[in-house]
Order: C-alpha cells, then structure tokens, then sequence
C-alpha cells in the first residue's frame, strides 16, 4: 500500500532548517528540466518516468539526531566520491547514494552533477 500523500507544509512543520535545505535541492533538481514531486510522510520523491532522488529527514527516525536533510540519488553506478554517507546497491546496477545535508552550500555543482546524472537517467 503506497503511504499517504502530504503536503510540503505537512512534512517539514517544526523544521525549518530541513526546509531551507530542501528549497535549495528542489532549485537544483528543477533546473534540469520537468520533474515531477511527490510528498509522503516519510519522504520527498523527484520523478521522471522513474523516481531518481529522494529527501528525507533522519532526525524524525533518530529522534532529533542527525543531519537536517539527507539527499538520495539514485545512479547506475557506485561512485567513489567521499562525500556519501552510504551507497549500498539494492539491486543489480542500480546504486543508492546518501549523502547528509547541514548547510545549503552543501547542494554544489557535484550534487547537480549526480542529480543531473540520476535525472538523465530517469526520463
């Protein structure tokens, strides 16, 4: 059963540094191009024809640790770059990547590399 449908609002209430984190990934996501978004309790999808990135917010499973935001990007490869949290491969050819989010200078030109990378991919 997919989970229920919210609003921005609804899932950043009470945390506005995730949200200040949030407005700069979704500027970079949607300075590639169409993109669809799709809002759960738990989650922030980006869709083409495919999801190809996620936002969540660790703090709410860690109970108030944790970066503010964490950005997943979907790749069809591992990369190497230090800068992941994980990157585990959750089938064959397709790598997750986490990478922590504490400030927005963070969502850089090699972020909107990955993304643009993982939005290629997607459409």
């Amino acid at each position: 059963m997919p989970s229920p449908v919210v609003t921005l609002e609804e899932f950043f209430r009470g945390a506005d540094d995730s949200r200040t984190l949030f407005e700069h990934v979704l500027a970079a996501v949607e300075s590639l191009g169409p993109v669809m978004v799709r809002v759960t309790k738990s989650q922030v999808a980006f869709r083409r024809r495919i999801a190809f990135a996620w936002v969540w917010m660790p703090r709410v499973a860690l109970r108030g640790r944790g970066a503010p935001l964490v950005l997943t990007v979907g790749l069809r490869r591992r990369d190497a770059s230090g800068r992941w949290k994980e990157v585990v491969e959750p089938y064959p050819g397709r790598f997750t990547h986490h990478l922590e989010l504490w400030t927005p200078d963070q969502v850089d030109e090699q972020v909107i590399g990955w993304l643009s990378e993982a939005w290629d991919a997607a459409g």
